[in-house]
């Protein structure tokens, strides 16, 4: 017979205790966030019964509850053998929030509920949509209201705010029996959750804060251990350059920083005035114009001290440039969750999608039961959502990232009756959203993104030319018409996929129904057949998509060709029919030839992914990022296979000093592992710019780790080029597990000491992960 161990019941009193424990510190992080006493903050801490729904036949009560650290949620479950920690999940891990029916599985499953009892949890990563039922409107109000209000007043936290709460929640985390003390078992355990492994000599040094010798830290020692613990040595030594014996710094010297380290050129008194103003905490100093250690550290921590140049976080390039003169931020099969045969489609997708900044979305339409076009992959195992759904889908989301212009990119593989469906469902559903005629009259050139902000465009095959359509000098009898199909699914390598395709290609010649001809404007799909001849030139509405191996062909082969092409033509690149994983291909040699529209699925994190957001987050994160005047200049003689001298070739010295990292995550999640971080920076552009470096590997300290390694990088091209950091905890046996990047356009580098906040792999932004690090750019001629 097998023994288990029970833990002894706790008396009353220490029930109580450990009540008033928890209540007290649920008030401390509740002051903390700026909501002390709010009520929607005391009925989650409180907790309620909700409905959690699966499908049509799974509905059933859970008990949630918003922790006392005020940043993670507890949820019941009836499963057998689950572990504690899988029954949490962060409100760092939370997108979004949505009252209502706003979700597929809301919108599926629960029609018989009234809208105001529903809500959604929407997760950042892969993870499942939590649709939940509140017994009344109060209290999914509270929980909606609630969640929102924590994950606005977390998000707008200083770098020093969330380092504390993160500190102070692992500090309660290994008082195992909450007494607010801390034995040294626990100091040990403490360093472990923080991702620091010291041997016992080391950790018996930091226990010396134990003035009182009672074996424990408690009260004013925790504090001082906290300060030890987040001494940070290498801004100290920064700090006391420009500092004087008492520890304080000038308005003038903070000036001479300014401008002799942080290389800002235009900075004024009053600049440096400012600064003391937003981040100095000490009253007496800001009265004083000047600035503590403290006010030091929390400048550097912020947006002014970030790697990213925070002029470019906003809109500050010519958007009245005609609409092929900008790259666009581009998804591939964006209806897809996961890979390319059997995964899931959903409008949640497309959600996801436009709100990373996406801007041009893709629609493979299909016909479907009850007059009803679907979207899919066809001849494959993916599962299908009506076509109206991710037209709402689009709708209610298209601008909340971006106003400007949205195109929808149709795959057409519907009878004439279906297709004439998808035209009034457009035409109904975006209303005068829908662009359905040119901007002005303009049928000689595209118009700007500033003159189509709002509007939503579609990609698509056309029976007559743009004249035509506005009924200057057109047959408008043709009701249908036959038209060349464009199927990529011709493109996959699996076999049965290739067979089908075959079949109905020598079966069946599509039919063009008007009504959807009509509503393409500019953005006409027609086969590539070379480039322009000067006698012959196409229409400049009319566009081609490539395979990525075609694309990257015509770049190789004839870059300046290419170039030219697309300072008329908008071009669009497509992954290979290989990539049944949803795997993406490098997109910079297909900009480096000013190619627009480049396809990537944006459902798969990885090195590709971050590149590409890297790159659009210039601009506002607009999804619109103007190209260099040399890939819009019909005179440009710029190939990047072949860099000769010109307007382009603009020598850096990219010099780069890591110095150290804070509060990298625990990658495995087990008890005792610590990273080994080491970071390597990458150079993305032309051929000759690319390169790579690395720093040595820290062992065992993922809290902060010291690298202070110094690179350097030519960069010949730095319009063209993006510099990516990464960091991986090493390992000598097996695969490096990624930790956390960022990737930055190389205009959008601020100079001097800067803090680099990395992302997951799924591109969100950590909480408190950072790099510090010094960047100096210099002329290389």
């Amino acid at each position: 017979m097998q023994c288990f161990w029970r833990q002894p019941k706790q008396s009353k009193s220490q029930d109580n205790f450990l009540q008033e424990q928890s209540n007290r510190v649920a008030t401390q992080n509740g002051i903390r966030l700026g909501l002390q006493d709010d009520k929607d903050l005391m009925f989650l801490l409180k907790g309620s019964r909700l409905l959690k729904v699966k499908s049509g036949s799974w509905r059933k009560e859970r008990f949630y509850k918003l922790q006392e650290d005020c940043k993670t949620i507890w949820q019941e479950s009836k499963k057998m053998l689950r572990s504690p920690e899988s029954q949490l999940f962060s409100i760092e891990d939370i997108r979004d929030v949505r009252l209502g029916h706003e979700t597929e599985g809301m919108e599926k499953y629960a029609k018989d509920v009234p809208e105001h009892r529903c809500f959604s949890i929407v997760f950042k990563d892969q993870r499942k949509n939590l649709d939940l039922i509140a017994s009344s409107e109060d209290d999914a109000k509270h929980w909606f209201e609630g969640l929102r209000k924590i994950i606005a007043k977390s998000n707008s936290m200083s770098q020093r705010q969330k380092l504390q709460h993160w500190i102070h929640a692992c500090l309660r985390k290994a008082d195992k029996n909450k007494d607010n003390k801390m034995s040294f078992k626990e100091l040990k355990n403490f360093l472990k959750e923080v991702n620091i492994q010291m041997d016992d000599s080391y950790a018996k040094q930091i226990f010396q804060c134990d003035k009182s010798k009672t074996e424990t830290l408690e009260d004013e020692e925790i504090e001082t251990f906290y300060k030890m613990l987040t001494e940070r040595a290498e801004i100290d030594e920064i700090f006391a350059k420009y500092s004087t014996a008492e520890g304080i710094m000038s308005r003038d010297n903070l000036l001479r920083f300014l401008r002799e380290k942080q290389q800002e050129e235009d900075a004024v008194p009053e600049s440096a005035l400012s600064l003391i103003e937003r981040y100095e905490p000490n009253e007496t100093a800001k009265k004083q114009q000047i600035m503590t250690k403290d006010g030091f550290l929390m400048y550097l921590l912020s947006a002014e001290g970030n790697i990213f140049n925070s002029s470019h976080g906003k809109v500050y390039q010519d958007m009245t440039q005609p609409l092929s003169h900008y790259l666009v931020s581009s998804s591939h099969n964006t209806y897809l969750m996961e890979d390319q045969l059997r995964g899931p489609s959903s409008t949640e997708a497309y959600i996801r999608a436009l709100t990373k900044g996406c801007r041009c979305v893709e629609l493979d339409c299909w016909d479907g039961p009850n007059s009803e076009p679907v979207i899919y992959h066809g001849y494959t195992l993916t599962s299908k959502i009506l076509f109206s759904d991710a037209i709402k889908a689009i709708k209610n989301y298209a601008f909340k990232t971006s106003p400007y212009p949205v195109i929808i990119s149709l795959e057409n593989h519907c009878s004439l009756e279906q297709q004439k469906m998808m035209a009034q469902h457009m035409k109904t559903i975006l209303g005068d959203k829908l662009l359905v005629m040119p901007v002005d009259g303009n049928t000689s050139d595209f118009p700007s993104p500033e003159q189509l902000k709002g509007k939503i465009l579609v990609k698509g095959k056309k029976l007559n030319s743009l004249k035509d359509t506005i009924g200057m000098n057109g047959n408008s009898s043709i009701e249908a018409e036959d038209v060349s199909d464009e199927d990529e699914a011709a493109e996959m390598e699996d076999e049965s996929v290739k067979k089908e395709v075959e079949q109905k290609r020598t079966s069946v010649k599509l039919k063009l129904a008007k009504e959807l001809s009509d509503i393409v404007i500019y953005c006409k799909s027609v086969h590539f057949q070379g480039f322009d001849s000067t006698t012959s030139p196409r229409a400049f509405y009319e566009m081609s998509s490539f395979t990525e191996s075609k694309a990257q062909k015509l770049a190789q082969e004839s870059g300046s060709s290419f170039i030219h092409h697309n300072i008329r033509h908008l071009s669009r690149v497509y992954p290979a029919g290989w990539r049944t994983d949803s795997s993406n291909y490098n997109p910079v040699d297909l900009w480096n030839v000013g190619c627009q529209i480049i396809a990537l699925n944006f459902q798969t994190p990885g090195p590709e992914m971050d590149v590409y957001q890297g790159r659009f987050q210039d601009n506002g994160f607009s999804g619109y990022v103007l190209k260099p005047r040399f890939l819009r200049d019909k005179q440009s003689k710029f190939n990047p296979k072949s860099i000769t001298e010109g307007a382009w070739w603009i020598r850096k010295k990219l010099q780069i000093n890591i110095i150290s990292g804070q509060q990298l995550p625990k990658v495995n999640k087990s008890k005792n592992s610590i990273v080994d971080p080491r970071v390597t920076v990458e150079i993305h552009g032309v051929q000759r710019d690319n390169g790579k470096k690395q720093t040595k590997v820290i062992e065992n300290n993922g809290f902060n780790p010291k690298w202070d390694e110094e690179f350097g990088f030519d960069i010949d091209v730095p319009e063209l080029a993006l510099v990516r950091f990464v960091v991986e905890d090493f390992d000598v046996s097996t695969k490096n597990d990624f930790i956390g990047q960022y990737t930055i356009p190389f205009t959008c580098l601020k100079q001097g000491y800067r803090h680099i906040h990395l992302l997951t792999k799924n591109g969100d932004p950590y909480p408190s992960a950072m790099l510090f690090v010094h960047i100096n750019i210099l002329d290389n001629n």
